[in-house]
């Protein structure tokens, strides 16, 4: 049985223009220890369906799925109570630009704290015990003398690791991470990841990674779905996706990595669309 599955997802958001519908029908699967990467550009709907699964999205969204289970529970029928003992325990999101993230009122102990008081039996020196260990665990240096720093204080690679800490707390069995290396310099965005790889190797944990960055996906992906305008182009493992892409969409986001490019010009996604190749 796998860990998360969704069948036929459909968001749409009310609008002064109309509907506006953000996915169109789109199917997910992980298994347990699976890595799975949901690409496409900035509107595609990627973090959009994880939102919608984890019960997070405004009252002006209408969420449909005719299957939407997490280990045979049925997410659509659950309660609010219920869903909070799921969501943050057993499934737990690493959202983008952790310093909007984290509340600037409260400090970083605070904050790792309120998730274990939430979801665990743990209690005052357990806690803070517990906090220490996993800003440890997620390589944030001096981390008792971190307890009371507040985000603004720490660098933004700190800051994410504290998100990412934020979201093990309560050893999750599904981790989804939303752009996790966004307007991270290159060096951190490869501890970030080497990171989040090795926590999953170590946890067995499923992971989400949504990015549109198709070297992370090279880097960390078992399989890859690729996205368009709230539609699902191609799904496959990570080596037939680089080694032979089906779709005319994957082929031009391939297309336009820097790496890829021939000529005096870097294409772009636009001119295959242009020359109605999708």
């Amino acid at each position: 049985m796998s860990l998360l599955e969704i069948r036929n997802l459909k968001v749409e958001f009310d609008t002064a223009k109309g509907p506006f519908k953000a996915l169109d029908g789109v199917d997910y699967t992980v298994d347990p220890g699976e890595v799975l990467a949901i690409v496409g550009e900035s509107g595609s709907g990627k973090s959009v369906a994880m939102l919608a699964m984890m019960g997070l999205l405004p009252n002006t969204a209408t969420i449909t799925a005719d299957t939407m289970t997490f280990e045979g529970l049925d997410l659509q029928n659950l309660t609010a109570k219920d869903r909070r003992k799921v969501i943050g325990k057993d499934i737990s999101m690493i959202f983008q630009e952790p310093i909007a993230s984290l509340n600037p009122c409260f400090t970083v102990g605070f904050q790792l704290g309120e998730t274990l008081k939430t979801h665990t039996d743990l209690k005052g020196r357990q806690i803070k015990d517990k906090v220490v260990d996993l800003m440890t665990s997620v390589g944030i240096p001096d981390p008792a003398g971190r307890l009371n720093a507040f985000p603004h204080q720490m660098s933004g690679g700190q800051c994410q690791r504290v998100m990412i800490a934020m979201a093990i707390a309560c050893s999750p069995k599904l981790l989804i991470a939303d752009e996790p290396t966004t307007a991270l310099d290159v060096t951190i965005q490869k501890q970030i990841l080497d990171l989040l790889v090795k926590l999953q190797q170590d946890s067995g944990m499923g992971l989400i990674m949504i990015t549109h960055d198709m070297g992370v996906v090279a880097e960390t992906a078992d399989r890859v779905i690729v996205q368009y305008k709230g539609r699902k182009m191609e799904e496959a493992d990570v080596l037939s996706l680089f080694e032979s892409p089906q779709n005319p969409y994957t082929k031009a986001l391939l297309s336009a990595l820097p790496e890829n490019a021939t000529g005096d010009r870097l294409p772009t996604v636009s001119d295959f669309a242009e020359a109605g190749g999708f």
